[in-house]
């Protein structure tokens, strides 16, 4: 549990490279999330080379923090799947799993969302070359911290909006 409550969003990142074994571990943490119909919605992109990730820094004015990103992971939703309501949350999913393995591997990470029919998408659709049959979903920004403060406990528990039987 320790690793849920101290998870953070890191923004500031050292310039040191994220292992190949820290980055499959990560992956597959992310693919052990449950999934509607078990369709398994989700594809990923790992993007290294640095000039990739400093190029990626521009596909949201809030991706800033990718300059200083050793890697980023970008999450992909497949199309025409049986269930194709339920891939966002199976993707939510998904993405914490992730991000708690982050923690794990003593590595920093910040989602941040793309959103549907907008130009942060067809940024990532264009830069990838995605098929029709794939959409991006989010990117993660990751590396190790570069503040004191990163995966730190906060306590976020707030009684008033939790509600029994009713609202």
């Amino acid at each position: 549990m320790n690793t849920i409550f101290n998870r953070r969003s890191v923004r500031k990142f050292k310039a040191k490279d994220v292992e190949k074994e820290k980055i499959s571990k990560i992956i597959r943490a992310a693919m052990q999330a449950p999934s509607a119909t078990n369709q398994q919605p989700w594809e990923f992109i790992v993007v290294d080379e640095k000039d990739k990730v400093e190029k990626l820094s521009e596909f949201s004015p809030y991706s800033k923090m990718l300059m200083e990103a050793p890697i980023a992971i970008v999450i992909l939703e497949r199309q025409g799947l049986r269930a194709q309501e339920f891939a966002p949350q199976d993707l939510g999913a998904c993405t914490e799993n992730l991000l708690l393995q982050v923690v794990e591997e003593g590595l920093g990470a910040v989602w941040m969302g793309v959103g549907k029919n907008n130009p942060r998408e067809s940024f990532l659709i264009d830069m990838f070359n995605l098929p029709k049959s794939i959409r991006p979903f989010a990117v993660i920004a990751i590396g190790y911290p570069d503040d004191e403060n990163a995966n730190k406990f906060v306590d976020r528990y707030d009684e008033t909006r939790v509600h029994y039987n009713n609202y």
